[in-house]
């Protein structure tokens, strides 16, 4: 461009890609700016110009060409001042090249790194970036949580400086191993707080590989104080009802067990007493959950009152309690009973209302009744229900009804073993949900048997029998390829896959079988292996050495691995840390008072949170009202199922809700 004294600049010459960046014409020479282009285009070239020329200096800028097929070429132009002997420009000459490819591909890097960042710093987990000696180099917002250092404080320190002393020198095994490019296992260890506490945390050690080699280290920290918390205060709570504030079933299940082999135990009677509020569940109709709530708390204070030498209470659930005299005597348990009885015919109040309420009280006597916790439990509710039976409000001794029950068992047995073969056997399946969208994401199968010959029979009643025959085998087998076919066929017939649970019991899990009878279900149906879940209690879980082995077998084979009832059975964070667990379902005892219990809703809470820290999956079991769904929602619970949505039903008319949605 030629240049004058007033800073306006002409066309002097242009190479062919200069012409074809600038859209010059032939006749361009001679020509301003303004002449051969857009005014908003000549505009910001004139300024561009004009400061080469004016300061004499190099300058660079770059511009956008729209192209004719609508892309964008992007530019960018040196602009030369040439001045003559007096220092006066008289020339400005660009030199324009393509930068577009280099500068998507730079600003790409810088999106990526940007991502990547962003991960590291929003990450839940402490993130500790780390040299090839070990030296710190940066930490993300939730290491300087966990640690309690700053940037200052820990950068250029070397983290083996905060491996507690007895843990070094598994660290540096780990550290060294790293350095190798191999990712470390993850290992427990602890780590010296800013504020001198020890700090139990996950360790994971990944090595940074940039062109294939080992050019760092990322050092991933979890905290795990407030899942021991957690897992403290759901274990202390799992052994008291929150209601009332007594021992629940659990504790009286352990309790019982360990009185029995006391000395004491063995030298005298010990009696168990089974109390059933009569007609209890019409205050709860009548005058709502909140008013049958209070007075099963006065209930419970009433039942604590009685001087005798120490006896225990406990809530069996609902509005059944549970009282166990140690050291005591037929006669004496008698009139403790009558003491009972008396002490009810003065009514409760609450709210200035007056309310009657009568028990029914069942007795069982170690060692006469039972030789364990379960055998009385069980004889003292067979006396509860003759109780029943001739008129409630008053107590009986249980007297026995042993040829009868072992009569009816063997009947039932021989009933069930042709139950397979007679296609009694059927499974329902209730829709589980995912809560923010209400969307039908998957079923657990429920096993369900008529019987020719008694009618419907509750599962509470023939799967325990079942396990006892070895039957639940078979039977087990039969409920594994049912949920495969069934799985197969609405893949086909919806266009999409539904994940379907089945329970595993465990006489079931200890099948050597049972991973070879899940295998051959899946390849028979030719189904994806993560759309069969299989369900274990907690108590499964106790014998460690038994349970990791089969359920590493499950994971390998691909299916999902899901505990039942969360939070009601043996519950451990050593075994949700240990076993391959995609799934946590909370028992429906826990959301039943969510609205009405804050420890329901404390315990309720805590599993979810529980479950999310660990990467699982949760379930809320029993929601039953459109305030639990919202709770739950807000609690951040992905799934749910319950009558609230559905309840289980069979395959027909799960076809028919699907077909309508």
């Amino acid at each position: 461009m030629k240049a004058d004294e007033k800073y306006g600049f002409t066309y002097l010459f242009a190479n062919e890609p200069a012409m074809n960046h600038a859209k010059l014409s032939e006749q361009y020479i001679g020509k301003t700016f303004d002449e051969v282009m857009p005014a908003k285009e000549a505009k910001i070239l004139h300024l561009n110009y004009k400061k080469a020329a004016m300061h004499k200096e190099t300058m660079v800028f770059t511009d956008e060409v729209d192209l004719a097929d609508g892309s964008k070429l992007i530019g960018e132009s040196i602009l030369t001042p040439v001045m003559d002997e007096e220092g006066i420009v008289k020339y400005v000459v660009s030199v324009t090249r393509d930068i577009t490819v280099s500068l998507l591909e730079k600003n790409q890097l810088i999106e990526s790194e940007q991502r990547a960042r962003s991960i590291v710093d929003h990450n839940l987990d402490g993130v500790i970036t780390l040299d090839m000696s070990g030296k710190i180099i940066d930490l993300n917002p939730a290491a300087r949580m966990i640690t309690g250092y700053s940037n200052q404080q820990f950068i250029s320190a070397y983290i083996s400086d905060y491996i507690y002393e007895e843990d070094d020198c598994h660290f540096q095994q780990v550290l060294s191993k790293t350095k190798s490019g191999i990712a470390s296992e993850t290992i427990d260890c602890r780590f010296v707080h800013q504020k001198g506490e020890v700090v139990d945390v996950h360790l994971k050690m990944l090595p940074i590989i940039i062109n294939q080699k080992v050019s760092g280290i990322y050092a991933i920290i979890r905290d795990l104080s407030q899942l021991t918390k957690n897992a403290e205060i759901i274990a202390n709570m799992s052994f008291y009802d929150q209601l009332t504030g007594l021992p629940n079933r659990r504790a009286l299940l352990s309790g019982l067990d360990k009185h029995l082999e006391t000395d004491t135990a063995k030298k005298s009677d010990t009696a168990l007493l089974y109390i059933d509020l009569d007609r209890f569940k019409y205050i709860n109709d009548s005058f709502g959950h909140l008013v049958g709530d209070e007075i099963l708390k006065k209930v419970a204070e009433r039942l604590c009152q009685f001087e005798y030498r120490d006896y225990s209470v406990y809530r069996q659930g609902g509005d059944e309690f549970i009282l166990l005299l140690p050291n005591t005597s037929k006669k004496d348990a008698n009139k403790f009973a009558q003491k009972i009885l008396d002490s009810f015919k003065k009514s409760f109040y609450f709210d200035s209302s007056e309310y009657y309420i009568t028990p029914s009280i069942g007795i069982s006597l170690y060692p006469a009744d039972g030789k364990d916790a379960e055998s009385l439990i069980k004889a003292a509710d067979e006396a509860l229900f003759r109780v029943k039976e001739k008129g409630k409000a008053h107590f009986q001794f249980y007297q026995g009804r042993i040829d009868t029950i072992h009569r009816n068992v063997v009947e039932l047995e021989t009933h069930l073993r042709k139950a397979l073969e007679n296609e009694e056997l059927t499974l329902y399946y209730q829709p589980q949900l995912e809560l923010a969208t209400n969307e039908i994401v998957s079923f657990e199968a429920l096993l369900r048997w008529h019987s020719k010959e008694f009618g419907f029979i509750s599962p509470a009643e023939f799967i325990p029998l079942a396990e006892d025959t070895g039957l639940i085998l078979p039977i087990g087998q039969w409920v594994i390829d049912t949920a495969c076919s069934q799985i197969k066929q609405w893949s086909e017939q919806f266009n999409r896959e539904f994940r379907i649970a089945v329970n595993i019991s465990p006489r079931q899990f200890q099948d050597q079988n049972l991973v070879d009878t899940i295998r051959h279900a899946i390849n028979k149906y030719n189904i994806a292996p993560d759309l069969l879940e299989v369900e274990i209690t907690e108590g499964t879980m106790q014998d460690t050495a038994a349970a990791i082995p089969i359920l590493k077998k499950m994971k390998k084979l691909g299916i999902m691995v899901s505990v039942d009832d969360f939070g009601t059975g043996y519950s451990s964070l050593s075994y949700l840390k240990q076993f391959p667990i995609d799934v946590l379902k909370i028992d429906q005892s826990f959301v039943k008072d969510v609205m009405t219990n804050n420890k329901d809703a404390a315990i309720t809470t805590t599993i979810i949170h529980l479950a999310k820290s660990l990467g699982m999956d949760v379930i809320a079991e029993g929601v039953e009202s459109k305030e639990q769904a919202q709770f739950l929602l807000e609690a951040d619970c992905a799934y749910v199922q319950g009558y609230y949505y559905y309840r289980p039903l069979p395959a027909n008319e799960i076809e028919n809700i699907m077909m309508n949605r």
